[in-house]
């Protein structure tokens, strides 16, 4: 009699499959490998074991892919901690508890194929590895589109030049601080182009660095930049003092205008006097000040670099004869010989004894050179 054969079910065939893949894993995950990273002539280079299991009775490396006596370059017996030295050995090498390799001080003509064999008693296995030594290679170069900037105008993009093509081992420094995106610095995708978005007086140097493959970062040299700004404003400054524009002064007295702004590179200056133009000098001196000097001047400072330009006006006019200061006189002091009185100071109110004033008189004095300002003080309290 023919009995049917049971139905396979569909679960259990997927149960088989992923039984027989795992087992698979488990057998691949067991078996050891090599793993090194690149280092740098002069470096110490390893060689690491991966999946290393129990129980190993001996690590054997060898010089290239095969495990023969000659290409031996040292062995070390975990369980009697002897190490033994073969045909290939340089002194430099050394094997670790792990297993690991190690050369001290590796040489370019260490790059090539290693070999170990694990001995774990009762079978051995092997595995082929690459290690890779290279110079100590050039530091990166720098360049830019220019050097020569406007404070807040063109952007100005500056160049690293290197074969690293992880953007990650590329750094960027702007006055020897590390730069990174924001909104006066962009940075390429790949690390090599920085963009100064809005250049700044204050910047004065660029530079990169670019890590090697032991991480020791190699610098650039740096760019020098040359940002002109300004002029930020006009200041003037005038002897006698100006007050609200104005400049007090007598016919024939001495008036000196100074006109100075902060600016790279130096602003040129030039003074309009009444509406003409006068001097292009940052200062004008009127040893002996005519009626034809009285009027408005306007200094005007200006860069032809960053095209900004400021100025500042000031008024030279005879003191108003409406207001009772306007009787102050600049007197030279051999004018007051015989008359009594203190120096407190500038500013201060100074007692005065004069037979043409009366005893309540009094004066301000303020010093220049050869001259003392005389403001005179009516004794009812009106200001002179």
């Amino acid at each position: 009699m023919h009995l049917p054969r049971p139905s396979r079910s569909p679960w259990r065939e997927l149960v088989l499959v992923a039984s027989l893949l795992a087992c698979g894993v488990c057998q691949a995950s067991g078996q050891i490998s090599i793993t090194s990273s690149p280092t740098i002539e002069g470096f110490n280079a390893s060689l690491e074991l991966q999946n290393v299991p129990q129980g190993v009775q001996e690590y054997s490396w060898h010089r290239g892919k095969k495990d023969s006596a000659d290409s031996m370059i040292i062995s070390y017996r975990p369980p009697s901690g002897a190490w033994q030295p073969g045909p290939m050995h340089s002194r430099r090498e050394n094997v670790t508890a792990e297993g690991r390799l190690v050369i001290r001080d590796a040489l370019l003509n260490d790059t090539g194929s290693y070999t170990v064999r694990v001995d774990l008693g009762d079978k051995t296995q092997r595995a082929t590895g690459w290690l890779e030594v290279q110079e100590w290679g050039d530091d990166p170069g720098i360049s830019a589109n220019t050097t020569s900037v406007v404070e807040y105008g063109d952007p100005m993009a500056a160049f690293c030049h290197t074969n690293v093509t992880d953007a990650t081992r590329i750094r960027w420094y702007v006055n020897s601080a590390e730069a990174s995106g924001n909104a006066r610095v962009a940075i390429s995708p790949d690390g090599k182009t920085l963009l100064l978005l809005q250049p700044s007086r204050f910047d004065i140097t660029i530079h990169c660095t670019v890590a090697n493959v032991v991480g020791f970062p190699q610098r650039s040299n740096s760019l020098f930049l040359k940002v002109a700004y300004g002029p930020d404003s006009v200041m003037l400054k005038t002897r006698p003092s100006m007050f609200s524009g104005v400049l007090p002064a007598e016919v024939g007295s001495a008036v000196l205008l100074e006109c100075s702004s902060s600016s790279s590179p130096r602003p040129t200056y030039s003074w309009i006097h009444n509406g003409s133009l006068l001097s292009s000098a940052a200062s004008l001196s009127f040893p002996s000040l005519t009626w034809e000097q009285m009027g408005r001047y306007r200094c005007i400072a200006e860069s032809p670099v960053t095209q900004l330009r400021f100025y500042r006006d000031v008024r030279i006019q005879r003191p108003r004869k409406d207001h009772p200061c306007g009787r102050a006189r600049v007197l030279p002091l051999g004018a007051l010989a015989g008359v009594l009185h203190r120096d407190d100071g500038p500013g201060r109110s100074l007692p005065l004894w004069s037979p043409d004033l009366h005893p309540r008189h009094s004066f301000v004095h303020q010093e220049k050179p050869g001259y003392i300002s005389v403001h005179l003080r009516l004794g009812g309290g009106d200001q002179m």
